[in-house]
């Protein structure tokens, strides 16, 4: 045996790392698509929310502060999903250059070999570039839907502690989100 360049596992190791790591970016992919769902979601709710007759005005100040939050929100999933998709297209191709080389070793092409190696990788670190950016808008993103998630326990906790003390509180319409209308006809 020649050398360890030369064997089947070395070719096979430059093979399956990007394609791993394909792998992984497809999942982050759909998790980050099924997040953007949830986000969409939250903001049909929202604009549900503000289209309800006499709801108290710190309630309206509240959507108001979250629908900001959540169409930033949005922006990070969407800057994040292109990294995402970047980050896949890299590894694919990284993967495709990689089966290149190995079927073309015995070529003993040392500037094929060489291009091929640089090649895979520069897509391999945009790739990495890609996943990296990916999940620092993740990240960013998951903070700004904590915020609401603490806005609205805090909401709870006040309403929670009005009624325990006999507060009287508005009329709702079962969701804690606004007053009820009910002057008018259905």
């Amino acid at each position: 045996m020649e050398t360890g360049v030369h064997s089947p596992f070395a070719a096979l190791t430059f093979i399956v790392a990007p394609a791993m790591l394909t792998n992984a970016s497809c999942v982050l992919a759909m998790s980050t698509i099924n997040r953007m769902l949830k986000t969409r979601e939250r903001m049909r709710e929202l604009l549900l929310e503000s289209e309800k007759d006499h709801c108290p005005p710190e309630d309206t100040a509240r959507a108001d502060r979250q629908v900001a939050r959540v169409e930033r929100q949005a922006t990070l999933l969407m800057h994040a999903l292109a990294s995402i998709y970047v980050a896949l297209g890299s590894f694919a191709l990284a993967t495709l250059v990689s089966l290149l080389g190995a079927a073309f070793v015995q070529l003993q092409n040392q500037v094929f070999l060489r291009g091929t190696a640089a090649a895979g990788i520069f897509l391999g670190l945009i790739g990495v570039s890609g996943l990296v950016l990916g999940s620092v808008n993740l990240f960013h993103a998951t903070q700004l839907s904590l915020v609401n998630i603490r806005e609205e326990a805090t909401v709870i906790r006040e309403r929670q502690r009005k009624r325990r003390h006999g507060i009287t509180l508005p009329k709702t319409d079962g969701d804690g989100r606004g007053a009820v209308d009910t002057s008018r006809s259905r």
